[in-house]
């Protein structure tokens, strides 16, 4: 199989500077942001689409460096035209950048999700409501097609949404931003492992979401800011 018909690729959209006060780190961090195309029977659904513009003094705080989502399907030998649907795992502007580009699409997302982007300071307006945008608005879990399974993972918004993808190798879960890094999803497993083994308290907290995470039995979870990408050990697979 070749790159373009992949079942599952990633795409560079840029990136964005986190000063350091949000980072909790001594210096900005330099985060990628990825899309990816999810090639099914059904046709190519993406997931993410990338940097929208925004107002001055978010461009000055973030200071985006851009790389358009027609840019990107084009390096990966896509055309728009095949684009049959969009899933956002959440609506700020980093994420749901190239939704206009996409107009007319459908654009799976949280009814919670839409409702709260509606708001002033959610995000960018113009990159909800824009011309022949086209919403499907889903109230938790749900098959979207045969295999492609969105599922709610709320905490970085309240309608954060990640998408489960069975494949023949093994589950495959695109988890947006419920994380940032793949190593803090890998944390949370095992503080939940810790739990069940009966350690002693303290432990951190882990998201209500992460059990039904864990049960879908992933095989690579994979990130929108994070370019590693989680997997168990073959001897710990089903012991979470």
């Amino acid at each position: 199989m070749n790159q373009r018909d992949a079942a599952v690729r990633r795409l560079d959209l840029g990136y964005f500077v986190r000063p350091s006060a949000e980072a909790g780190e001594p210096h900005p961090r330099v985060e990628p942001a990825y899309g990816y195309l999810v090639r099914r029977p059904e046709g190519l659904l993406l997931f993410d689409t990338g940097i929208g513009e925004v107002d001055p003094e978010t461009e000055a705080h973030y200071r985006p460096v851009r790389r358009p989502v027609l840019a990107a399907l084009a390096a990966a030998g896509i055309g728009l035209d095949e684009i049959s649907l969009v899933v956002n795992c959440h609506l700020h502007f980093d994420h749901c950048g190239g939704n206009p580009a996409l107009a007319g699409r459908p654009i799976v997302v949280q009814r919670a999700e839409l409702a709260v982007a509606r708001r002033p300071g959610h995000t960018i307006p113009e990159l909800v409501d824009f011309p022949a945008a086209r919403y499907e608005e889903l109230d938790g879990e749900a098959e979207i097609w045969p295999g492609v399974r969105v599922l709610p993972t709320p905490g970085h918004t309240v309608g954060h949404q990640s998408l489960v993808l069975r494949q023949p190798d093994g589950t495959v879960i695109l988890a947006g931003q419920a994380h940032d890094f793949a190593y803090q999803f890998g944390s949370a497993r095992l503080a939940r492992r810790a739990a069940r083994d009966g350690v002693a308290e303290p432990l951190p907290p882990t998201p209500e979401w992460l059990p039904r995470v864990l049960d879908l039995d992933p095989a690579r979870v994979l990130f929108a800011h994070d370019g590693a990408v989680w997997e168990p050990s073959s001897d710990e697979w089903r012991q979470a």
